[in-house]
């Protein structure tokens, strides 16, 4: 359950705005652009951030060291498909390339309910394959990829895993999934425990697969729902984070599960979006960001690196 310093976040954040339900798309990016705003953050250090265009696709790429060749991240944020963007996500990214030494590349795809399924999965598939093509360019090693991403984000970058397996794209070393959305069905023990009152309810997870996947016969696609895939072999390792107090953490640790090949922890009183919380302010998120990334710079790292480890 949620210690006294968890609940008091999550209360603050429920209290700042309605739930998006209840005001729709236009008004709930703005609440959620607008408690950003009032957060005082000094951002992270890195050696180089650069936005750029990959075809109509906005881009932002963090470089932790210039002048060496280096692993590439394609990060797709999360906001149910519908809110957040590229500078919701710049602390979590500037983060995750310093600290498992890896070129992120930041994915503004394309959001519901003005562009739906499969807009955002298409979006982040073509960065990651001009990732791959344009690997030697950006000081990337096109043997050292991966795919990431948090909460709805972690639905795409599972997504864009399933979908270069059965389309024969990039290989893939890893996939970072935090707290991901994986399936619309809505009817694990963890919606039924946490599905109110601890961030994320229920009700707003539905409105959110309403905005994106609107048609009930698509979510059976696992492009938009990978715990539907028949089969989850032949994928990259995953480094799963699952929070405790949250409605998707029976879905992340189902999927670790049938994945066979990952590792996966439920941090013990995280709720949904814990990960994206200042610094210092909850030691759960602390110790988890430091754990995940540092399970990614693990998978990422050279062959001849010592400090390579397996994810299990």
């Amino acid at each position: 359950m949620l210690t006294p310093e968890a609940r008091a976040i999550v209360d603050a954040i429920r209290s700042a705005a309605p739930p998006p339900e209840q005001i729709g798309p236009a008004a709930a990016r703005k609440a959620s652009d607008d408690r950003r705003a009032a957060q005082v953050r000094e951002l992270e250090p890195i050696a180089k951030v650069e936005d750029l265009l990959v075809g109509d696709v906005p881009v932002r790429i963090y470089r932790p060291a210039t002048g060496t060749v280096l692993s590439g991240t394609v990060f797709a944020h999360g906001g149910g498909w519908v809110l957040c963007d590229l500078d919701s996500h710049d602390p979590l990214c500037r983060s995750i390339a310093n600290r498992a030494r890896t070129v992120v590349v930041s994915v503004d795809y394309r959001r519901a309910p003005e562009a739906r399924f499969p807009a955002a999965i298409d979006d982040v598939y073509a960065v990651l394959c001009w990732v791959a093509e344009h690997a030697a360019d950006l000081g990337i090693d096109p043997a050292r990829l991966a795919v990431a991403g948090d909460s709805a984000g972690g639905n795409l970058a599972a997504a864009a895993a399933i979908r270069a397996r059965d389309t024969g794209g990039p290989a893939l070393a890893a996939q970072l999934l935090l707290y991901p959305v994986l399936d619309g069905r809505m009817d694990t023990d963890s919606y039924r425990r946490f599905g109110h009152g601890f961030g994320l309810e229920a009700t707003s997870m539905a409105w959110y697969w309403d905005q994106y996947v609107p048609d009930q016969a698509d979510r059976s696609d696992p492009l938009a729902a990978p715990a539907r895939a028949d089969r989850l072999d032949g994928l990259p390792p995953a480094i799963i984070a699952a929070a405790e107090c949250d409605p998707l953490c029976d879905e992340a640790t189902a999927y670790a599960e049938r994945l066979g090949n990952a590792w996966v922890r439920t941090y013990p009183s995280g709720f949904h979006g814990f990960l994206s919380l200042p610094p210092g302010l909850l030691p759960v998120a602390d110790e988890a960001l430091a754990e995940v990334t540092s399970r990614l710079g693990q998978a990422l790292a050279p062959p001849s690196t010592d400090s390579t480890a397996p994810l299990t």
